[in-house]
């Protein structure tokens, strides 16, 4: 797949306020026009597939058919151990049709209890992303970035989205949601960052991106 060149447009393929704020702060650096399919009013398409990677190119391939542009999606969720991996590519879906991260953070948290789940050795889950670039000829490609953590609550942090406030990933002693984008996404060439998001990222500008 030809790398993206300063000045190009690129579609982000997504409806969701937070995952564009931290989508179009990585890629900042690299000089793209970054509309969005929401605010270019592209429908969002039925998320039919069954792990991340489907339904990142489900959402690209749709977006850049749509627009005749190349388009970038990401799909991303949390996955609990204890849960059985729950709620996984259902992440959005368990804030109900309003998305309340709230009540999302809270059934995540009655789960684990209902398991027992109360220590942090059981309480393990992780925090994954996958890229989809694709093209308007049909061409993609997909790049995938995970990291651990422990389940904390009550949640704290009023930074981030989604789970944020209740994911502290390894090593810290603070939540995602406790962290500025900096903290959470901040990468090096020797440094991939720390989120699931950036290190997606990281792989994903190795391969489409003029550096």
């Amino acid at each position: 797949m030809q790398k993206l060149a300063p000045g190009q447009t690129v579609i982000l393929a997504t409806h969701n306020a937070g995952k564009l704020a931290e989508l179009r702060s990585l890629l900042t650096p690299f000089g793209l026009k970054l509309p969005s399919a929401g605010e270019r009013n592209l429908p969002a398409p039925d998320e039919t597939g069954t792990t991340f990677a489907e339904n990142a190119t489900l959402k690209a391939v749709f977006a850049a058919r749509a627009s005749g542009l190349t388009a970038l999606a990401d799909d991303s969720g949390l996955c609990v151990d204890a849960l059985d991996g729950a709620p996984g590519i259902d992440t959005a879906l368990w804030g109900g049709p309003e998305r309340n991260w709230d009540n999302a953070m809270i059934r995540v948290h009655l789960g684990l209890v209902e398991k027992g789940a109360t220590g942090p050795d059981a309480r393990r889950a992780e925090f994954v992303a996958c890229l989809c670039l694709a093209t308007p000829q049909g061409a993609c490609a997909t790049f995938e970035g995970r990291v651990a953590g422990t389940l904390i609550w009550p949640p704290r942090g009023t930074l981030g989205f989604g789970y944020d406030p209740m994911f502290q990933p390894e090593g810290f002693d603070v939540t995602f949601g406790q962290m500025s984008q900096a903290q959470k996404h901040g990468r090096t060439p020797q440094n991939p960052g720390l989120s699931h998001r950036a290190r997606a990222f990281s792989r994903f500008v190795e391969a489409c991106c003029e550096t």
